[in-house]
């Protein structure tokens, strides 16, 4: 830090019954009080140069005895108001970026200019200012720092406009050091200015050219994480005025925060960006704000984590919702539009004197369905791994008893199909529902299951659904179909069944109530997701053929379209046909379902 000294007198200012005064033979004649401090000094060294301290002493009425100037809202205080004295009275003063901007705005309100006297304070602080703090980094950051207390007497002396640009140009004109990951030389620095300062810095920098996006956004994240606290952390220690304080302050800094991040992709983690929304919904931020950290957030999701997405609600209570879905449905809407591509160009119209193209102009051809394919690609891995993220959100979301239906299904919908491979999280999803809403009834029920393929269930959620007697009659029967066609297809026999399914059938077929050979667990007491999908933690239950008849008599109305007639007619087999129309005793139902591959297979 450069220091600057004023002055060669010994300080010889005491204090004498809370009064601040100075050892001299000659008595004072001049009182000045600045906040709760009452100085008793000499006119003839402050007025020769103090231009105010001349006309309010002229505009005093009071001439019989020593006269008292009172200076309310002085800048910087008493203790400013000591250093222009002392230099008044040539005492030896040093001067830094620590107190530069008071003593600069101290002089200004005496006017201490050259006016008043030669080689005033005034200007003597104007050149150390423009020799030394500007071509000063640390110096210059503190200064512009200091700037807030005083902001409209710096606005108006051109010092918060003229430390801006030297810091900006000391960012923008090392590149390199600026551009380094450890998110380069300045970010810590800036990080401590008001949000106001910081803006005009960051704007300022960006407009520049110069710094990547990347080290911009790694800047901001800096900035976050310093001056936006955990609120709910806060709210228990202050009072209700004290809250709503921050919270305006708060929302204002994030606004500004979000107007800065770069539009370049990945100049910000998506991580970064949920946390950001997390905060905008905590502090009510404008729509706008909202709306722009959802397009962000959509055009980078695949990099998202499931912790990442559960947003709380607001309007949380005891009849509302954990977590805010409608916002990440939005969010989910946004990834969508990203990958569709744009409408291809019509064809152009082929000359009879069209020159045929050079080679180079199909090496750019190439080059840009090449690029076309990468990104069409790239695409489609991000897609499936959105899909495993929506997935895994909604096996969370599932288990809140508020949650409406309709949220589940269109979050469930917004994934295309090709993105799901399987779905046997889409599975656990349902049960999920079925299990915290067991209210609901057999027409919800199937609408729910509507978002379930069969064929696309893994032997081990086969084997669950099977023996889920949460699942509408229809599912389980349409689980046990796909599970014989897979087989007959590959032509396997009894032996090649999972063993699970075999049992199942085999246990259906002989209508065995009392046979517990083996016993499926309970699915939904586990409390982990992974837990409660290990094969080796699934035993066969008590599942009575009872229990399947009342489900069969419940759902005498089971609609026909649901299974897949078309597949089953293109069969010659009797026993395919058979199984289209479902038998009103659970035992003759089920007893089909093994016998008909076996028939298949034969006339293989």
């Amino acid at each position: 830090m450069k220091f600057m000294k004023l002055g060669t007198r010994p300080d010889i200012f005491f204090t004498s019954e809370s009064v601040r005064t100075i050892s001299s033979e000659v008595s004072t004649d001049l009182r000045i009080e600045v906040d709760d401090s009452l100085y008793h000094l000499h006119k003839f060294p402050l007025l020769s140069k103090c231009l105010r301290l001349q006309t309010l002493c002229n505009e005093s009425a009071d001439t019989s005895e020593a006269a008292t100037i009172k200076l309310p809202a002085f800048p910087g205080g008493a203790e400013a108001f000591e250093i222009c004295a002392k230099f008044c009275y040539g005492i030896t003063i040093t001067l830094s970026a620590l107190n530069f901007i008071p003593a600069r705005c101290a002089a200004e309100y005496l006017q201490m200019t050259d006016d008043a006297d030669r080689s005033n304070l005034v200007g003597k602080l104007d050149s150390f200012f423009k020799s030394c703090i500007l071509r000063r980094w640390k110096d210059t950051v503190l200064t512009l720092q200091c700037t807030r207390q005083y902001a409209a007497l710096c606005k108006e002396l051109g010092m918060t406009g003229r430390c801006i640009d030297a810091v900006t140009a000391m960012i923008v004109n090392h590149p390199a050091k600026a551009n380094c990951y450890h998110r380069g030389w300045w970010a810590e620095d800036i990080s401590e200015l008001e949000i106001d300062l910081y803006w005009r810095v960051m704007v300022a920098v960006k407009s520049a050219g110069i710094v990547s996006e990347k080290t911009i956004g790694e800047a901001l994240q800096v900035y976050a994480v310093k001056w936006l606290p955990n609120m709910a952390s806060e709210e228990g220690h202050q009072s209700e005025e004290e809250v709503a304080e921050a919270t305006l302050k708060h929302r204002l800094l994030l606004e500004k925060i979000v107007s800065l991040i770069p539009i370049q992709r990945g100049s910000v983690t998506c991580s970064f960006l949920l946390r950001l929304l997390k905060a905008a919904n905590i502090l009510s931020a404008s729509m706008s704000t909202k709306m722009e950290l959802v397009r962000k957030i959509g055009v980078q999701l695949e990099e998202a984590t499931l912790s990442d997405l559960l947003i709380p609600s607001l309007a949380y209570g005891n009849d509302d919702v954990i977590y805010d879905v409608d916002i990440v449905m939005n969010i989910l809407e946004e990834f969508m539009l990203q990958g569709q591509s744009p409408p291809t160009s019509p064809p152009r119209e082929k000359f009879m004197s069209e020159r045929r193209r050079s080679r180079s102009a199909e090496n750019v051809e190439f080059l840009a369905q090449e690029n076309s394919r990468r990104s069409s690609s790239s695409s489609h891995s991000s897609k499936l791994r959105v899909a495993k993220l929506v997935d895994g959100y909604l096996q969370v979301i599932a288990r809140d008893k508020n949650l409406p239906m309709e949220k589940v299904i269109a979050l469930a919908e917004a994934i295309p199909d090709f993105a799901r491979p399987d779905h046997d999280d889409l599975y656990k999803v349902i049960d999920a529902y079925f299990r915290a809403h067991p209210e609901m009834d057999k027409n919800a029920r199937k609408q729910l299951c509507r978002i379930l393929d069969c064929k696309k269930l893994s032997v081990e959620a086969c084997v669950h659904a099977a023996q889920n007697e949460l699942l509408p009659l229809r599912v389980v029967v349409q689980v046990l179909f796909f599970e014989q066609a897979r087989a007959a297809m590959s032509g396997s026999q009894m032996s090649d069944l999972p063993t699970g399914i075999k049992a199942l059938i085999a246990k259906s077929a002989i209508g065995d109530e009392q046979k517990d050979a083996s016993k499926l667990s309970n699915f939904g007491n586990a409390t982990s997701l992974d837990d409660e999908w290990s094969i080796s933690g699934l035993k066969y239950s008590k599942s009575k053929i009872a229990t399947l008849k009342m489900k069969l008599a419940e759902d005498e109305d089971i609609d026909d379209d649901f299974i897949p007639r078309e597949s089953l007619m293109r069969s010659t087999s009797s026993r395919f046909k058979a199984l289209c129309s479902i038998p009103s005793k659970p035992k003759r139902m089920l007893s089909k379902l093994w016998p008909m591959n076996r028939s298949i297979s034969e006339r293989h």
